[in-house]
């Protein structure tokens, strides 16, 4: 199934499930309760932030399009197919693909592995430090608050990563370029798929409030700090702790 957005997805095979986008992908198992009304379901979390939770939600199904309704702070199941702001109810509709591409099974102890330390032999910069994540938009899409909160970069002399949890999101050399305007920063991926690519972008730090907005691999240095559909691009703001 896929969420519209970029490369998102949930594949499901039996009772487990694996869910890739946003840089942050989870898995764990899946119970479906047809029976109940509105039909109901539970994820078991194995891999990815949540590991060891479970959150309860409903579901219907139309044909290829799937809608989830997902309470992901606590026990409550949602009652309705509803969400508000800071509610911790994440609502999506995904369309099944039907085509001839497949995702792979990837088995949950082999996504997104744990982050190693973040190792430097670079002097600080001006980012030096930890970052709790404030808002990203991710190819025009919001992350959602729930997932906000547990990310944050950590940078260390030349190196920087954003960790979801334990997990590792982006891990890069960088250098920045403070005589541009705005002021440039660019990546060499150090580490998962994108290992050896480089990344252009540009930053702003104003006091303890840093935004970052760069492309995807090999694409455009952004000119503005903003992220539309299909652009590639990521724009994240940090508040250095």
């Amino acid at each position: 199934m896929r969420d519209g957005v970029g490369d998102a997805t949930i594949t499901v095979h039996g009772t487990e499930f694996t869910s890739h986008g946003m840089g942050e992908p989870y898995a764990g198992s899946i119970t479906l309760m047809p029976g109940e009304r509105p039909k109901a379901f539970d994820l078991a979390f194995t891999a990815g932030p949540p590991q060891g939770l479970t959150n309860r939600g409903i579901y219907k199904l139309d044909g290829d399009t799937w809608t989830i309704c997902l309470a992901t702070r606590a026990d409550a199941r949602p009652r309705r197919f509803a969400t508000r702001a800071d509610s911790g109810i994440a609502l999506e509709t995904l369309q099944r693909d039907t085509g001839t591409r497949r995702a792979s099974r990837t088995p949950a102890s082999e996504i997104n592995p744990a982050a190693s330390p973040t190792v430097s032999s670079g002097a600080p910069t001006e980012i030096e430090g930890e970052w709790p994540m404030v808002s990203a938009v991710l190819d025009g899409k919001a992350l959602a608050p729930e997932m906000v909160k547990w990310c944050k970069r950590v940078t260390r002399g030349n190196v920087t990563q954003i960790l979801a949890g334990s997990q590792s999101m982006l891990d890069a050399e960088f250098t920045l370029d403070a005589s541009q305007a705005p002021s440039h920063i660019d990546y060499v991926n150090r580490s998962g798929k994108n290992k050896g690519k480089a990344q252009a972008g540009i930053y702003e730090l104003s006091g303890d409030a840093l935004r970052i907005c760069t492309a995807a691999p090999g694409g455009t240095r952004p000119a503005e700090f903003a992220s539309t559909k299909g652009d590639g691009r990521s724009y994240t703001v940090w508040r250095r702790t």
